[in-house]
């Protein structure tokens, strides 16, 4: 079994490996950035399993890729295909935003609200400690990308428990809600992806019980998440991309005609959702889960009503009647 997880966030962990990647121009090897970077450094540090934060560090990687992230992987020259010495980095030039992008006022104001999240200044503790140990191999980095510290945090606590368990290759067991269930059931699974598909995180994972590959949503997981001995199920190349693939593929094909007041805070929200189409006052929208969907409905109250599909309507009305049972 590995070590001790990190107490290092991933949204942290990635933030700054973004940081140390465009702060080199020549690039940093594996070696370097598991044993500065933060996140990778104190798992480095306090004895976890080697092959367990290089397959954080690879999929990391993929992370970054699949953002837009123009990662780029070098062997040096004279190095003679030695791949242990690849370098990385991130070209800073090639990261920039264009030339012609422009900001509105409304822009820039929810860019600076968003920044306020992050904690900027002069270098931080965490990146000194990188800059230092950096230092020590004959690397200068640009102190005006290390000094940021992000502060971000997660209404899903079974999130971590589930990065830690992929990191270690190990099945997992937790309680789960289906929409209409009064009782939650018990599910053991190998859990093989993460991924975040309209703002919730679902995990994409093998079950040996029904020898299916299933997707939980983690906000319906109603206990703590149990990590075990046994070994996961071993994940294909690029299963992640597969979750995303399959999940937009139910949001394409799901979609529901809706009649909407005109001018309300429904049509202003729904008529921005990505795919939705209007025509007159009826919009059409896209939704991945229909329970999930039928409680943001219930939200606009009157403004909102469900002409089809019927068993979205029934949701509606279903969530609406508990709520006059519970608060009439």
């Amino acid at each position: 079994m590995s070590g001790p997880s990190s107490a290092v966030n991933p949204e942290d962990r990635l933030f700054h490996l973004i940081l140390a990647l465009m702060s080199s121009s020549y690039g940093l090897t594996k070696d370097q950035i598991l044993s500065t970077v933060r996140g990778y450094r104190e798992d480095t540090e306090g004895g976890m399993a080697r092959e367990s934060i290089e397959r954080r560090f690879e999929r990391d990687k993929d992370s970054l890729r699949s953002l837009g992230i123009p990662l780029e992987a070098t062997i040096p020259p004279e190095d003679d295909g030695n791949n242990k010495n690849t370098l990385y980095r991130i070209p800073k030039g090639a990261y920039d935003l264009p030339d012609d992008i422009e900001f509105s006022a409304r822009d820039i104001a929810l860019l600076n609200l968003a920044a306020a999240v992050w904690r900027e200044g002069t270098l931080s503790k965490d990146a000194r400690i990188a800059q230092m140990k950096l230092a020590s191999f004959g690397i200068t980095v640009d102190e005006r990308l290390v000094g940021f510290a992000p502060v971000i945090s997660t209404r899903d606590p079974s999130l971590q428990a589930l990065r830690d368990a992929i990191d270690q290759g190990v099945t997992v067991s937790f309680s789960y809600l289906k929409p209409g269930d009064t009782t939650a059931s018990k599910r053991t699974v190998s859990p093989q992806a993460l991924v975040n598909h309209e703002g919730r995180w679902h995990l994409y994972s093998h079950e040996a019980s029904s020898g299916k590959h299933k997707t939980f949503l983690l906000r319906r997981i109603v206990s703590g998440v149990a990590l075990h001995t046994e070994p996961a199920v071993e994940a294909i190349a690029g299963v992640a991309d597969q979750a995303l693939a399959d999940l937009e593929k139910l949001y394409q094909t799901q979609h529901a005609l809706i009649e909407v007041t005109s001018g309300s805070d429904a049509w202003s929200v729904l008529t921005q959702r990505r795919g939705t189409t209007a025509e007159g006052s009826h919009l059409l929208v896209h939704y991945t889960d229909a329970d999930i969907f039928a409680e943001e409905l219930c939200s606009y109250g009157d403004d909102v009503m469900v002409l089809e599909p019927e068993a979205l309507r029934t949701q509606v009305i279903a969530h609406l009647t508990g709520l006059v049972g519970a608060h009439g």
